[in-house]
């Protein structure tokens, strides 16, 4: 297919597709002659991959690179390659070393202990929960700490049921996809969930608007 055809079927504009193009995210067509190029179903099959993490992820474009690289790097096992997808896409936070970020920390690294949960040094969402935690400390509201428990109790009930879905793909390159994919739109849904049961919850008893 030609690249008006990609864009169309995609319902990404040509433009971003070119963007994309210079960008390495999507591989370059197969050329036809000196300005054109023909594009399979597999480039349709990215771009729709590359959209979803952007557009519904919110993952910049060099992340998106990452991940993808990390997604079809040849060699590398499924979980391996799934956790540097994941490492990818945990966006940096900056670090203020004072007072609350030394609390955070050593709160971050008892809690994971008191769990029993086996995770790696180098995961980057130890320093993303620190800095989570940091910010109630300089707030002076950590009386939120006390709900961290209940917390992990529910992401360990959503992490086992986001690895059953992934476990029961066949196909190794589905299955490194899905995890992937669900990990980046899994976490607007998980946001947007518990807002909406925050709504509920709190007119409990009372009618119902529209």
């Amino acid at each position: 297919m030609r690249i008006a055809e990609l864009s169309r079927r995609a319902d990404v504009p040509v433009p971003t597709i070119k963007y994309y193009l210079r960008e390495g995210l999507l591989p370059p067509g197969e050329r036809t002659s000196h300005n054109q190029a023909r594009y399979g179903e597999g480039h349709l099959h990215r771009l729709r991959v590359i959209k979803a993490l952007i557009g519904v992820g919110g993952l910049s474009v060099a992340a998106t690179r990452e991940v993808l690289g990390q997604m079809y790097a040849p060699g590398m096992s499924v979980i391996d390659a799934a956790g540097k997808a994941q490492f990818a896409m945990t966006t940096p936070r900056p670090v203020i070393e004072d007072e609350a970020w030394a609390a955070a920390t050593e709160h971050t690294e008892a809690l994971i202990e008191e769990l029993g949960w086996r995770v790696r040094p180098a995961n980057p969402a130890r320093r993303t929960l620190a800095s989570a935690l940091a910010t109630l400390y300089r707030l002076g509201q950590t009386g939120q700490l006390t709900l961290l428990p209940e917390y992990a109790r529910a992401a360990r009930q959503v992490a086992e049921a986001d690895l059953g879905l992934i476990a029961r793909e066949t196909d190794p390159h589905t299955m490194l996809e899905t995890a992937v994919v669900w990990t980046a739109v899994g976490d607007l849904v998980l946001s947007a969930l518990r807002r909406l049961a925050q709504e509920d919850i709190a007119y409990e008893g009372r009618p119902a608007e529209h």
